[in-house]
């Protein structure tokens, strides 16, 4: 503290010695000149006399530890010594112990960290003056700052200096970049032991750089808050792996190359893993990836052979193989067929879908993951028109008009290569949607999934809502009277938009499944909400029971899954097969379950409140909603919302017959205690 104020002391004195200059008009002296000549000569010889852990370019101030710096000045040797980073004006030459602390206190203790290396204040002549109170350049006073150790610039306060450090990060610019001889291009990355960060997610490793987090300024992007997408892609390629395999799928955005390798590590060799970047730094690190996990890239350097390889626990043997290629996407995909494509572009995926449409087999699944939130929830409807060739404005159910405008434009993508769709799984979540459908090759499948597009008429008065049919008008068409009542227009079409249902209930148990046998517990009970919204019913027995997990029908065709055997009848244990005629009911029954009508949208229970009254509970309005004979479940898209094949008039008319008004609480106190007054 003593030696803080005395610096003080010093700072002032010379401010008063600089204010009187300014007001006598005198420059500078030559002996002040001179001296400042010497004290920069002196730094100078300091600096390229005394060793440093940094390189020869980097300023005097940077540092990696604390004896670094007090090694820029012989502290043991006898006599006064100068500051290495203050001016002799500001700091007087002194003894050891004092220019000790003087180190520490001043200059280390508010140091700047990046990358390892310490930033020290620095008091030195390295920036232009600051100017007096006059307004003269000449006799201002030197300002206290800090040298970036990426580009060398001076920046005066700390906070500063932190958030140009964050800008070179965003930028991919880190220390690594700038240190040793500029022929080093900028791709090479540094060190794993020092740039990069190591994350582990479903027991798989990954390397990520500095600025991983910024998709625009790096290339091998990764999200964290993306990881629920991720364990859905993969439970539905687990599902898909259980009908036939191996399975030939593509990761055609690999970044980091997360996604294919949980894919291999995983399923083994029930997958053939291919992952595509166009970055060459991408495919570097997804290879540093398969080495980190012992997975062996496809024409790369085998593992140890023998007879005890083919065992998973040799060390050193590696456990899967996978495919990286340097390639655009929609070259792969227009190269070589596959059975599962996946899509995570950033932002929309509509430049892709017509390649991924073209070489997919048949029965096979595609899955899209578009993060454009902008577009999709109507903030820029210029971008939806322009991308999905949709108009939509803003309601309460946007997120699933949202999912059903993704889903139009792969059915439209989906036609023109004489393709039609089944969708198996539509989630809209806070920052991205997820569509996976199934692949039907044949003009019929196709003529099919085209008439499920249809336009949607959207009341903005009351938010009622109902799909257009062909050759009615719009006012005959919604249900609600307020374009009678109010004046001018209330109804818009919004679309076209995908009609049919949303979720196939025995895709999303067998998803469950796969779930629960690979301890993904993050997305179990979103897969269960999943599965109560595509029944439309509020029952979880329906989730974990034994007979969870039966036949389901996907496109006419039956897939057997796990039977329980209750459910088994007396043919079945008798060991017969079943007759053409008992097993072609069996379907047209499954057929009939599963097309069953899936009531499109939802309603909001805060959104259509009744002013002055409480509602109900959401869970007892639901149990109000089924007695009064309406289909009811909760939905994933709005945790206020509830998907009802009942109209708006009906919702309101239940809400309105369980609403309690607000008063009744307070008038009841109210007569109870005048009651007590008069007894």
């Amino acid at each position: 503290m003593a030696e803080l104020k005395e610096a003080d002391a010093a700072q002032l004195h010379q401010e008063d010695v600089d204010i009187k200059r300014g007001e006598g008009g005198d420059a500078p002296s030559a002996g002040d000149q001179a001296a400042e000549q010497a004290v920069k000569k002196e730094a100078a010889a300091d600096s390229d006399a005394k060793p440093s852990t940094t390189t020869t370019e980097r300023h005097v101030s940077i540092q990696t530890k604390l004896e670094g710096l007090e090694m820029l000045v012989d502290l043991n040797g006898a006599g006064r010594k100068s500051c290495p980073l203050c001016p002799e004006e500001k700091f007087k030459a002194c003894y050891s112990h004092k220019l000790r602390r003087h180190l520490q206190n001043l200059h280390w203790k508010v140091y700047v960290e990046f990358e390892g290396q310490r930033m020290c204040i620095c008091h030195l002549p390295c920036r232009n003056l600051k100017p007096s109170l006059s307004g003269d350049q000449a006799s201002g006073r030197h300002v206290a700052h800090y040298h970036c150790v990426v580009c060398s610039v001076t920046i005066a306060r700390k906070t500063d200096m932190i958030s140009h450090l964050k800008r070179h990060v965003n930028k991919g610019e880190t220390e690594a970049s700038y240190s040793g001889s500029s022929d080093v291009p900028f791709e090479e990355p540094a060190p794993s032991g020092q740039a990069y960060e190591i994350m582990k997610e479903l027991g798989t490793n990954v390397q990520l750089l500095p600025n991983h987090t910024t998709p625009q300024k790096s290339d091998t992007y990764f999200n964290r808050k993306m990881k629920t997408n991720r364990q859905l892609v993969f439970c539905s390629l687990a599902v898909l792996a259980e009908e036939r395999n191996p399975l030939e799928c593509l990761d055609a955005f690999g970044a980091t190359g997360i996604m294919g390798l949980q894919w291999a590590k995983h399923l083994r060799n029930a997958v053939k893993v291919t992952i595509t970047d166009i970055s060459d730094t991408c495919v570097k690190m997804i290879k540093e990836n398969c080495e980190l996990n012992h997975i062996r890239v496809e024409g790369g350097p085998r593992g140890p052979r023998g007879p005890d390889v083919a065992g998973s626990d040799v060390k050193g043997a590696p456990i899967a193989t996978v495919e990286v290629a340097k390639m655009d996407a929609n070259v792969i995909m227009h190269l070589r067929p596959f059975d599962y494509i996946h899509l995570d572009p950033y932002g929309t995926a509509v430049n892709y879908l017509d390649a991924a449409f073209r070489n997919v087999r048949n029965l096979g699944i595609i899955s899209v993951t578009s993060t454009d939130t902008g577009s999709l929830y109507s903030k820029s409807p210029n971008v939806t028109l322009r991308h999905y060739g949709c108009h939509i404005v803003r309601t309460e159910y946007y997120k699933e008009l949202a999912a059903r405008m993704v889903v139009a434009t792969v059915a439209r993508a989906a036609a023109r290569c004489n393709k039609g769709i089944e969708v198996l799984l539509a989630v809209a979540l806070e920052h991205f949607v997820l569509v996976v459908v199934r692949v039907l090759r044949g003009p019929t499948q196709a003529d099919e999934s085209a008439k499920k597009l249809r336009k949607l008429v959207h009341c903005q008065w009351c938010e009622e809502r109902v799909f257009l049919k062909q050759g009615n008008m719009v006012d005959d068409t919604l249900p609600c009277n307020c374009h009678g009542s109010l004046p001018g227009k209330t109804a818009v079409q919004l679309g076209p938009l995908w009609c049919g249902p949303l979720f196939n209930t025995g895709f999303l148990r067998r998803m469950l499944s796969a779930a629960v046998q690979h301890s993904m517990d993050d997305i179990q009970p979103l897969v269960k909400t999943l599965i109560c919204e595509s029944e439309c019913t509020t029952l979880k027995s329906l989730v974990h029971g034994p007979s969870a997990l039966t036949n389901q029908v996907e496109c006419g065709v039956v897939i057997k899954t796990l039977q329980s055997g209750e459910e088994s009848g007396p043919a079945d244990q008798s060991g017969k097969r079943k007759t053409g005629e008992e097993s072609g009911n069996v379907v047209k029954k499954l057929k009939s379950d599963a097309s069953l009508e899936h009531p499109p949208f939802y309603y909001s229970i805060h959104r259509h409140s009744i002013r002055g009254m409480n509602m109900p509970k959401l869970n007892k309005f639901l149990q109000y909603l089924t007695e009064a004979g309406f289909r009811v479940s909760r939905t994933h898209f709005d945790p206020t919302g509830v998907r009802t094949d009942a109209t708006l008039e009906q919702f309101k008319s239940v809400l309105t017959k369980y609403s309690v008004p607000t008063y009744t609480n307070a008038t009841a106190t109210q007569t109870s205690v005048s009651t007590e007054k008069t007894a």
